[in-house]
């Protein structure tokens, strides 16, 4: 019993290092990202074949295509890599794997990648810690993150090694079809246990190499071990983005369609490899036969998916679907309205209002009393963002045609009215973030003022509305003096509250920092919507049918 407990607590433990290690290398990657790091990163995945042959050199420098998978996934996390460079990566990654047999074939079996972990830790650290506010400190985070992704590795491989040897290899005597495929579920036994194809490899390498196993069934075994390597990228992906899942679900179609190709034609691959074998003189042991056997099979992959690199992008792009990005992506933006300066303005107006719908939801959502954001509050976030970069970068491109004074300054007020919208849903995050370390108040007097405060606040927000047919500005700017005269109320009596010693002087200064952030919100969103009231006047914006803020009504 006690075993049985030691054995889940290291498992436990090891399965959190790994997601540690994940969480490291992502949040490290984001952070450390640039220009030039961007730039080196799509010129060396520009195409397939580049990032094939970036994904073989780095996989087999680092001996772990789960690693190079993991890094990739965060890359992709981070906006470095599309889907289609991503692709490469993980093509040349599956080749790169085959290094480990032929450095077990070559060197022998006490092959351990995992001393790369404490310098790359260490390294990473030293890092991190001296790195300041530089991008020296991100990116030793990340480095340390892969360290810790080899000791997490090891963890498990420590746990399960034992399971995975204790399997008497040679009382398995099922032959035909049958045990070609009884040897590659092993394999992928082995390799999910493991959670390493290379231990897997390595195991089988050595007991064909001591008689126990045929060629057939070892190389049965390789192709299990090799489907077995996507469970790393499974596990990665738990709780992870769209993005994430897209490129651990190219891994996995990958070798699995090695993986069947391979079983089809065993006979043929193992006359290639045969052929292969006296072309250059390799010696006929079972460890090289079978390291060559893995290199060809996975390089017959790639050659199988790479013409079909760009539908399987788009296939994938087309999976794991967020509404984060539903709803991030421009609706109304495109080039057939950007030929004409009316057109643009009214599709900007229209992406606008979804902007406003999405901070508004925000908004009234921070200033909820009754419960905390769900996830969708930092989803919103990322879809402003979004937005509100896509109606930026449609600016940009109308610009550089010839435009007469009176759509420039059109094209003006939306810039101004997307920053004011971005400013007010940077508020709303700050207020979220604070809420939850504000000090509990017992002062029944302050408590009431607070709660009218916010609820005069909310009923801004709400009129605060372009696309209702009973908006009105002039109401809206008078409900916005209500909310300076009920501030000015409240933190006349906060000041008293401090003055008196009912409340703490610390955590008066709190509690007005955060009314005058919510106030900041209101007012972004004010600018905000007077800026685009104006807009749809001028610019006699037509609506859509249907279309009466469809982001504000879903939840």
């Amino acid at each position: 019993m006690q075993l049985n407990l030691m054995t889940i607590g290291m498992l436990a433990g090891g399965l959190g290092l790994f997601m540690l290690a994940v969480t490291m290398i992502t949040d490290g990657l984001k952070t450390a990202a640039g220009h030039a790091l961007r730039g080196m990163l799509a010129k060396s995945t520009r195409s397939p074949a580049r990032g094939i042959v970036t994904g073989i050199g780095i996989t087999a420098i680092v001996q772990s295509s789960a690693a190079v998978t993991v890094a990739t996934i965060g890359f992709v996390n981070a906006g470095l890599l599309s889907m289609y460079q991503a692709l490469g990566i993980v093509y040349g990654s599956n080749i790169g794997t085959t290094m480990t047999g032929w450095l077990v074939a070559i060197m022998g079996f006490n092959i351990k990648v995992e001393t790369f972990a404490l310098p790359l830790i260490g390294i990473g650290m030293l890092l991190s810690l001296t790195g300041g506010e530089s991008r020296r400190k991100p990116l030793g985070l990340a480095l340390a993150g892969f360290g810790l992704f080899f000791i997490g590795i090891d963890v498990l491989k420590e746990i399960f090694q034992g399971i995975a040897m204790a399997i008497d290899l040679q009382k398995i005597t099922v032959d035909g079809i049958a045990g070609v495929f009884l040897f590659v579920g092993i394999g992928f036994l082995m390799t999910v246990l493991t959670q390493s194809s290379s231990a897997a490899i390595a195991i089988t390498l050595t007991a064909a190499t001591g008689g126990m196993l045929s060629l057939y069934a070892a190389a049965a075994m390789v192709i299990g071990a090799n489907v077995g390597t996507t469970s790393t990228a499974a596990i990665a992906v738990i709780g992870a983005t769209a993005s994430a899942k897209r490129v651990a679900a190219a891994h996995v179609i990958f070798n699995f369609v090695t993986g069947m190709v391979a079983l089809l034609t065993l006979p043929i691959l193992f006359l290639i490899v045969k052929t292969t074998s006296d072309l250059f003189g390799l010696e006929e042991i079972p460890a090289v036969t079978l390291a060559l056997f893995h290199t060809v099979f996975n390089i017959l992959g790639v050659l199988i998916m790479w013409p079909m690199s760009s539908k399987l992008a788009r296939f994938l792009e087309a999976r794991f679907v967020t509404q984060e990005e539903t709803e991030g992506r421009a609706r109304y933006l495109d080039k057939t309205v950007a030929v004409s300066p009316m057109l643009a303005l009214n599709a900007l107006a229209l992406e606008l209002s979804r902007i406003a719908s999405v901070t508004r939801r925000m908004a009234l959502e921070a200033l909820s009393a009754d419960s905390k954001p769900g996830k969708r509050f930092k989803s919103d976030y990322m879809v402003v963002k979004k937005l509100s970069s896509a109606v930026a970068e449609f600016i940009t491109h109308l610009e550089k045609g010839l435009l007469s004074g009176d759509v420039a300054e059109q094209l003006a007020k939306v810039l101004r009215a997307e920053q004011h919208l971005l400013a007010c849903a940077d508020q709303a995050m700050y207020v979220v973030k604070a809420q939850s370390e504000l000090p509990r108040l017992d002062d029944e007097k302050l408590l009431i003022e607070i709660s009218h405060y916010r609820v005069e606040v909310v009923s801004l927000i709400s009129m605060a509305n372009p696309d209702e047919k009973d908006f009105s500005i002039i109401e809206c700017e008078n409900q916005l003096q209500q909310v300076q005269n009920v501030y000015d109320d409240v933190k006349e009596v906060l000041l008293l509250a401090g003055a008196e010693l009912r409340i703490p002087v610390e955590n008066m200064i709190d509690i007005l920092e955060q009314n005058s952030r919510v106030r900041r919100m209101a007012r972004q969103m004010i600018k905000a919507m007077t800026l685009l009231n104006e807009l749809n006047v001028v610019a006699e914006v037509q609506r859509p049918e249907k279309d009466n803020s469809e982001l504000e009504k879903s939840s």
